[in-house]
């Protein structure tokens, strides 16, 4: 009898995250996953620069929504070695979906988990839904995590 050895359909494993419930539920997901599948997860966390914002200065905007983006992915890098999960992790500046789309080709991902819902009703408002905009441009496959 032959036994053929395959490489696991999910090497690589996108999570973006955004702090919200749904986005901690997806990485749960996400590790899940990758300890099955033996593989590695790239968290990500982008700052969002198009939000019409008034009330601060543009560039202490972006440095709160990066500070509080490092203590999301130094959580969830947390939540990954608790798993036994390979992970590393990435920020970036950008329109949400696009650098997500952009990561998910440049680390030749198989995957993408992503919360059903993030964000709050105004901001969905102005940018869209981030997973909606992933299920009609992603270079791989997506699991909304609801």
């Amino acid at each position: 009898m032959k036994f053929i050895v395959r490489k696991s359909f999910y090497m690589n494993i996108l999570v973006p995250l955004d702090g919200s419930a749904y986005s901690e539920k997806s990485l749960l997901h996400a590790c899940d996953i990758a300890k099955n599948h033996r593989s590695r997860l790239i968290l990500l966390y982008v700052v969002e620069k198009s939000l019409p914002i008034n009330l601060l200065d543009r560039k202490e905007y972006l440095e709160i929504l990066k500070k509080f983006g490092n203590n999301v992915l130094t959580k969830a890098k947390k939540t990954t070695t608790l798993q036994g999960v390979d992970s590393k992790i990435i920020i970036k500046e950008g329109k949400i979906a696009n650098e997500i789309v952009k990561l998910a080709k440049k680390e030749q991902c198989n995957l993408i988990v992503v919360g059903s819902k993030g964000l709050g009703t105004t901001a969905r408002f102005f940018l869209g839904s981030v997973s909606n905009k992933l299920a009609n441009n992603s270079p791989c496959s997506i699991l909304i995590v609801k």
